[in-house]
């Protein structure tokens, strides 16, 4: 029986893909049976396939009620490549990971856990990448059931604000997943540097790695993971993204482990890290392979670590130091001389002026994003400055930007690539809305 009415409308517009996708691959339409007329249950499975896979997750399923035949089609893997399913655990579903396994889906996010880890892990032998965050109630008991044997097939770990989780589940996860690539750990308080030399021991393969608000580390755990201590063997030496956002125990030491053992390095994230200094930078102004760098509300951070970082080597395409109040008009002109491949610059709340705009703009054509949000010097004369160089931008954040006015905002709104504009509590003064 064929149910149009388990059909969203979001289906309706997929038909018209068919059609160009049809003469696209030079597939023939299907030839309808004798006495009968077109229809669409006629389309051949490939075709319904194709434009299945183009549904959000709710009407794949949708359209595998509509009948038998979009069933079959429903469930071919292709129309689920890349899907990440979305699970709540509150009782037992015998047929659930079989039909997981079916349409070859590999990625699962547990929304709730009222039921023991070792479910999923038993139910998906070849899964990919297991997102547990927010399961408050996980704890190294629970993990630890789980993970009895090596699953050789896992990628992708996210255990971000499950808070229960210690050392001793990095012990575990480092002894049985040893392909890991991807762990996140943000949010989870408990782990210390003892937990850290055992990722470095046993995660060989690691390439991102996030500690968020992982208090208890120091410069010590992260010598471990840039392989400087000699109980650590190696390191994390493949790392290419690491997040160590709000550890308060670290300083500039960390930043020359570093810039020593992680030369593959491309993205690393140090915001609200106030132990780090202008004397850290400098030692990852040698990080060739860094393009990414986060040092936002970093408050010992002024002028000269900018000049640190414009003097390297380095080949940055995005860098923020919003909130670093020690920021000024002269750091705008180091950025000029020696970032000025920069594609992404956010200076919110610092202290520049139209005069360090100036300095700036006329080295930094290539630049797409600018948010100099909450920097009160800035007047019409800066916007007026952006408009006449930037000619790229796509995207500038004006939020709390008091000093600006219609006819500043008329200029950057010419821009002929700008696609987002930001002026949060911006407000025309009375005379502005006379005229």
């Amino acid at each position: 029986m064929f149910r149009w009415d388990l059909l969203s409308c979001s289906v309706k517009p997929l038909f018209r893909v068919l059609v160009s996708r049809t003469a696209e691959n030079k597939l023939p339409p299907p030839a309808p049976q004798p006495g009968m007329e077109a229809h669409v249950a006629c389309l051949f499975p490939e075709l319904l396939a194709m434009i299945f896979s183009y549904l959000e997750v709710r009407d794949k399923g949708r359209a595998a009620q509509v009948c038998v035949a979009w069933r079959d089609a429903a469930y071919h893997r292709s129309v689920w490549r890349g899907v990440e399913a979305k699970l709540h655990l509150r009782r037992a579903n015998p047929s659930l990971f079989p039909s997981l396994a079916a349409r070859g889906i590999r990625r699962v996010q547990i929304l709730s856990l009222r039921r023991s880890l070792s479910y999923v892990i038993q139910g998906m032998a070849e899964i990919e990448s297991l997102n547990l965050s927010g399961c408050y109630n996980l704890t190294d008991n629970g993990l630890g059931h789980a993970f009895v044997a090596e699953i050789s097939s896992l990628r992708a770990l996210n255990l971000s604000l499950c808070k229960q989780i210690t050392d001793s589940s990095l012990g575990r996860i480092a002894q049985y997943l040893k392909g890991l690539e991807a762990l996140e750990l943000g949010g989870c308080s408990n782990i210390t540097n003892t937990g850290l030399l055992l990722v470095a021991w046993g995660l060989p393969r690691l390439k991102s790695l996030n500690l968020r608000s992982c208090r208890h580390l120091s410069d010590v755990g992260i010598g471990h993971l840039a392989g400087m201590t000699r109980s650590a063997a190696e390191g994390c030496l493949g790392l290419e993204q690491l997040t160590l956002q709000d550890c308060q125990k670290l300083s500039d030491l960390s930043l020359k482990h570093l810039s020593r053992g992680l030369s593959r390095l491309r993205q690393l994230n140090l915001s609200f890290c106030g132990g780090i200094s202008d004397a850290g930078l400098l030692h990852l102004s040698h990080m060739s392979c860094l393009r990414v760098l986060n040092l936002r509300s970093c408050d010992n951070i002024s002028d000269t670590g900018i000049m640190h970082l414009a003097t390297g080597s380095l080949r940055l395409s995005g860098l923020d130091v919003s909130f670093c109040d020690k920021v000024g008009d002269q750091s705008l002109a180091y950025i000029a001389q020696g970032l000025d491949g920069l594609r992404s610059l956010s200076l919110c709340s610092c202290h520049i002026s139209d005069e360090g705009i100036n300095r700036m703009v006329r080295q930094m054509h290539g630049l797409r994003t600018l948010n100099i949000g909450q920097c009160v010097r800035i007047t019409d004369k800066g916007l007026e400055l952006i408009a006449e160089h930037l000619s790229q931008l796509t995207g500038i954040d004006l939020y709390g930007c008091t000093r600006i006015t219609k006819r500043g905002l008329e200029r950057i709104t010419q821009l002929p690539c700008l696609k987002v504009l930001n002026l949060g509590l911006w407000q025309m003064t009375e005379s502005e809305k006379v005229r």
